[in-house]
């Protein structure tokens, strides 16, 4: 399985690329910004996209989507609790002062339990509320991977003072979905270093008494 991990935009979201070498088929996680960026990679490796994952609806992690799907005809899959964000997403960019994002909307809705499959790996989708209200997690368990949006951090958790944001919910999704997760499971945050579960359970301050 091919997985890339870069860095985009003004806030440096971490969007994730995976890819099946024999099908050539990709999911492209959080396109927040720097499309080309991101089409120079699905092209060196030769890939096409077949979803577009959106693991919460702030313009940081959302907002090349749109121009994404112009671009592939793929579908863009989220949580609908975080349709409202969606909408609002040219006074996002307007309190950040970027440019309005092309228009976006959730072609395919992610609920908690949903499973998304290519070429025999899958994706289980955890709802993690907190964050936002529709915050979700991707488990691929057979990569031992965790991609975790803006839930958890290494050292951290997501900031829960913006609309939508409950900090004792984001504690009870942690808790209740995540680590129950065994400790070896790399996890991809939203921004900043790559941790485990089992680090996190160990030093992560916001953890301690969880």
């Amino acid at each position: 399985m091919i997985h890339e991990t870069m860095p985009v935009g003004m806030l440096q979201c971490n969007c994730s690329i995976f890819g099946d070498e024999s099908t050539r088929e990709a999911v492209v996680i959080d396109p927040g910004d720097e499309i080309g960026r991101i089409q120079s990679v699905l092209r060196r490796h030769g890939l096409t996209v077949k979803w577009i994952v959106i693991t919460h609806a702030h313009i940081d992690h959302i907002g090349a989507a749109g121009r994404l799907r112009a671009l592939t005809g793929a579908p863009i899959y989220m949580n609908e609790a975080d349709y409202g964000l969606v909408k609002a997403l040219p006074d996002q960019a307007s309190w950040l002062g970027m440019p309005e994002p092309d228009s976006t909307s959730i072609d395919v809705v992610l609920n908690d339990g949903d499973s998304l499959k290519m070429a025999g790996v899958s994706f289980e989708v955890f709802h993690t509320p907190g964050h936002t209200q529709g915050s979700v997690c991707l488990l691929l368990a057979a990569q031992n991977k965790l991609i975790a949006g803006d839930t958890l951090f290494r050292d951290s958790i997501g900031r829960t003072d913006l609309p939508g944001g409950d900090y004792g919910q984001i504690l009870r999704s942690i808790k209740t979905k995540l680590l129950p997760l065994d400790d070896e499971i790399s996890v991809v945050c939203g921004h900043g270093q790559a941790t485990t579960i089992g680090r996190e359970r160990l030093h992560n301050y916001f953890l301690r008494n969880l």
